[in-house]
């Protein structure tokens, strides 16, 4: 016996209204069909019929979902559920007429065929009708507090099927002070059409043509918001960038709906966003499927590649997030960040420092993780190579500590995030990172062991990739900052070459990468690489940077070369000569299989280390670091 779901005041409104749009299909029908005598005996006829009615397509309604449809939002598929409801109802009194027909009923038809026919196109009309006007009239509010308000008229640029989408998110509210007056579309289709109400006025290459047109009309164009099909390489980006600056517009972007967003929501144009190849293809149905539910720790909450972490897990679905964070207004901005987001998971924020191994072991046993992603680490080439002893104690002893408390806290996996100056180091960033890097292979080889292949063993892995366009520190930001400031421009060699990738890429690929370390079949492997594409000359990227900025290089803005700093060299590698790679079947992730030395190896020189750094003797530390890392070549001043 079917139950009919609990109702809220609303859905019951909902349903009384369509009960009467029923009585009225049918009355407005049976006064069209029928005439004076006839009328009057079927009429009576149908007093005793409608309450009976009623009741069918109540149940019929409801089984249709049709009580469930927020009017605001009425859509195709709505009215496709409205179409089906209206069929069912008409094909059930099409049964109910041959029925009567029989003698032992009423003898005859009732209703009729093209009764019925017509009642079937009322009942469509009267149900569907009077959402569409209410959408309408909800949809001609929005517009008109758009226009009245302070809204900024925009150009939208970009295919129609993306511009429809912005176009939708404005009419509900979801986007709010922009006005869109016309858009700009690639397609040859698209031309002397509109989308939903507002014209195609041109191509990509009319953009000024617009412009100038709309302002003689009235219409002061101040903004223009690129969807994800203008952004693509075709389009040519940069051009397009270059152009709208010198028209003194305001750059906007309508980030992709397959990034993982909570939300349709414009957001500025970076320069970054223009400088790389296309982004690796995401499976983010994988990521939503693995992190959804879980308890997530990520160390260095509050840095580029923390905080971009702790967006990326809580967007996937997760259940608990702790940020372990050492600066005060770096986790006050994240935890700000997140908590004005529209994610139910809860979120909370410490004040800690790996390297206080008790404080750090306490929270993440009270926590109780099943992942623990580790970004904490200080990461500057030419500072660790001044504060050499800085580095030991936060990538080495912190990059432990954290290891060891996610395996005391019971976690499934520790995913340390490392860089591509790890192989064969040259820096002691890289030595620091190399050697905590072979601490998480020995242990999680350990852990194996001691389970045995086939059990759930905790795993710790290492993530490899080299720069971060955006993060703190990197060299766009520097670039960008030296550009307004009138250049010039600083870079070491001309022949520095460097790999670059988005920071949401990265992150996204971290999260992959751990997804398949934690497959139900163990892998061997514990360090993962990122595809980080074709390296990019600095003074390139300099240059490219100069123009996006509406500039000319060497012209009105200079580029000086400073020579190469302490640590760094001219061209990174992704992996060393005796790694043996693997292609793990994952776009953009490549496995490698580096010689690991024993724990009790590594144990020996972490003490040794730690006896180094209490007596403050530089050269017992590079001594460690090179029998450690023995490709490090770095000398002790």
């Amino acid at each position: 016996m079917m139950r009919l779901p609990r109702l809220t005041s609303r859905q019951m409104l909902i349903v009384l209204h369509d009960l009467l749009a029923t009585v009225a299909a049918i009355v407005v029908t049976f006064f069209l069909r029928f005439q004076d005598q006839q009328l009057h005996d079927k009429l009576a006829g149908l007093e005793i019929f409608i309450p009976f009615l009623l009741i069918y397509a109540v149940v019929v309604f409801i089984g249709f979902g049709l009580h469930r449809n927020k009017w605001r939002f009425t859509s195709v598929p709505d009215l496709y559920n409205i179409f089906r409801a209206a069929t069912f109802l008409a094909a059930s009194l099409l049964a109910l007429d041959y029925v009567l027909l029989s003698p032992g009923f009423f003898g005859t038809f009732f209703f009729g065929k093209i009764t019925i026919l017509l009642y079937w196109f009322f009942e469509i009309f009267f149900l569907g009708g009077s959402r569409i006007a209410y959408r309408y009239f909800h949809y001609a509010r929005t517009l008109q507090r758009v226009k009245i308000g302070d809204s900024t008229p925009a150009l939208l640029l970009g295919r129609a099927a993306d511009a429809e989408i912005l176009l939708r998110s404005i009419e509900s509210g979801a986007v709010k002070n922009i006005w869109p007056v016309g858009v700009l579309s690639p397609s040859r289709t698209d031309q002397g059409q509109s989308i939903r109400g507002v014209p195609v006025l041109g191509d990509v290459d009319d953009l000024e043509r617009v412009v100038a047109d709309l302002a003689t009309r009235g219409s002061l164009v101040t903004r223009l918001v690129l969807t994800p099909s203008a952004l693509s390489p075709d389009a040519r980006p940069e051009s397009i960038l270059i152009r709208a600056r010198r028209l003194g517009l305001t750059l906007s972007q309508l980030p992709s709906l397959d990034a993982g967003s909570l939300a349709v929501q414009l957001a500025p144009v970076a320069v970054e966003d223009l400088l790389l190849r296309p982004s690796v293809g995401i499976d983010y149905r994988r990521l939503e499927e693995f992190v959804s539910g879980k308890s997530i720790v990520v160390t260095g909450g509050g840095g580029s590649i923390g905080s971009e972490i702790c967006k990326r897990v809580v967007a996937f679905g997760a259940a608990r997030l702790l940020m372990i964070e050492n600066s005060e207004p770096a986790l006050h901005a994240i935890l700000e960040s997140l908590n004005g987001g529209q994610s139910n998971a809860e979120i909370v924020g410490r004040i800690a420092d790996i390297r206080d191994r008790q404080r750090l072991t306490n929270l993440i046993m009270q926590f109780k993780p099943d992942i623990v992603f580790h970004a904490a680490a200080l990461k500057h080439v030419p500072l660790l190579e001044r504060d050499w002893d800085e580095g030991i104690k936060t990538n080495v002893l912190g990059s432990i500590n954290v290891a060891d408390a996610a395996a005391a806290a019971g976690a499934t996996a520790m995913v340390m995030i490392s860089t591509d100056k790890a192989i064969e180091p040259v820096s002691v960033l890289g030595a620091t990172k190399r050697l905590a890097e072979m601490y998480c292979e020995a242990l999680d080889h350990e852990f194996a062991q001691r389970k045995g292949p086939d059990k759930n063993a905790m795993r710790l892995i290492s993530v490899r990739f080299g720069n971060v366009l955006a993060s703190n520190g990197s060299v766009v930001p520097k670039f960008k900052a030296q550009i307004e400031a009138g250049g010039p421009v600083t870079v070491t060699h001309p022949d520095m070459v460097r790999y670059f990738m988005t920071i949401r890429e990265a992150c996204d690929l971290v999260v992959t990468a751990a997804s398949h370390a934690l497959a139900p079949v163990r892998r061997d492997v514990s360090v993962y690489v990122l595809n980080m594409g074709q390296p990019v000359k600095i003074v390139d990227l300099a240059e490219r940077i100069i123009r996006l900025s509406g500039l000319e290089p060497g012209r009105d803005i200079k580029i000086v070369f400073t020579g190469i700093r302490p640590g760094e060299r001219l061209h990174e590698i992704l992996f060393a000569n005796e790694e043996a790679t693997s292609d793990i079947g994952i776009p953009g992730i490549v496995a490698a299989k580096p010689v690991r030395p024993s724990i009790e190896s590594i144990r020996s020189w972490v003490a040794t280390l730690e006896q180094g750094l209490a007596r403050n003797e530089r050269a017992i530390i590079y001594n460690v670091l090179r029998d450690a890392v023995p490709e490090f070549r770095g000398e002790a001043a």
